[in-house]
């Protein structure tokens, strides 16, 4: 066995890891909000995260220097600090595995972005994508039932935005060359842990419970979710094809609605079963490449 075929196959081993982590922490954090309000809990998480990714940076010798700091900043106010305050915000009203689904519809917001901001014209592939998500997400939030949770949704869906911006945004940056990805994600994290931690000094909530399961939450989000899964998705995008890492967008908010539906009794409605595959098919067209990408 070669080694580049060795390197592969400990990064599709890797890939599961981070993977597990992400779908099962939808859960966490949903019952983290029995001890702490959104926005505390958010810059608690974040801030040990970066501390965690500093650590890494420090461990493995490489420089503290930062990226570009105004994209780097940009990047750290959507990625970070919109994408986590909105999520953790829906999930106060919101089911786990429903805010999991809509949050990655970012994909979808991705494409719209890169069309209507840089002029990228999407290929008919990823036009079908996102008409088939556009049905899924309509099944998903039945309208026809009335607003019921709307917020928690509406909210979820601007933190699959906010999100898509700060992809955008990465990918832009990393065009340049001389991006290092770790560094990146620490430092724009450390921006947007800033910024949690403002909001959350600024938004009355109600006092932290300083319970065993709440701190196991704050491990679990620190050192798991923003450090070791982070460590690894770093291996795996540099290891592997960008559509093979890529697909892990698909399994992590199914695996995240199998997850509250087991742990949470958030039974998803008939509809919202056939929605549910509606947009996991549309996930699945894009991120899929042609047979020739797959090869590189």
């Amino acid at each position: 066995m070669t080694q580049a075929s060795t390197s592969r196959r400990a990064a599709l081993i890797a890939l599961a890891f981070p993977t597990l982590i992400w779908s099962y922490n939808w859960i966490v954090m949903k019952q983290a909000l029995q001890f702490s309000g959104p926005f505390e809990f958010s810059a608690l998480r974040y801030v040990g995260g970066t501390i965690v990714l500093f650590a890494v940076l420090l461990v493995r010798r490489e420089s503290l220097r930062p990226p570009p700091l105004v994209p780097t900043a940009m990047i750290g106010l959507a990625q970070t600090l919109g994408f986590q305050l909105l999520v953790q915000w829906a999930l106060v009203d919101g089911g786990a595995g429903k805010t999991a689904l809509l949050a990655y519809s970012m994909p979808f917001w991705l494409v719209l972005f890169g069309w209507l901001v840089w002029k990228v014209r999407p290929a008919p592939r990823l036009i079908a994508g996102l008409a088939v998500a556009g049905i899924g997400l309509v099944l998903v939030l039945e309208p026809w039932l009335g607003l019921g949770d709307g917020r928690s949704s509406l909210l979820a869906l601007a933190g699959g935005f906010a999100w898509a911006i700060g992809v955008s945004l990465s990918k832009r940056l990393f065009e340049r060359g001389g991006i290092n990805v770790l560094s990146l994600t620490a430092w724009q994290m450390l921006i947007g842990s800033a910024g949690m931690v403002v909001i959350a000094l600024l938004v009355p909530e109600r006092p932290i419970e300083w319970s065993n399961a709440f701190i196991a939450a704050l491990l679990y989000n620190t050192v798991l979710a923003s450090g070791l899964a982070w460590l690894l998705w770093s291996f795996v995008v540099a290891e592997l094809p960008a559509n093979v890492a890529g697909l892990s967008s698909l399994v992590i908010p199914i695996a995240g609605v199998a997850f509250a539906w087991a742990l949470l009794g958030e039974r998803p409605s008939p509809v919202e079963c056939v929605g549910i595959v509606f947009i996991a098919v549309a996930l699945l067209l894009v991120n899929w490449r042609s047979g020739e990408a797959q090869s590189r």
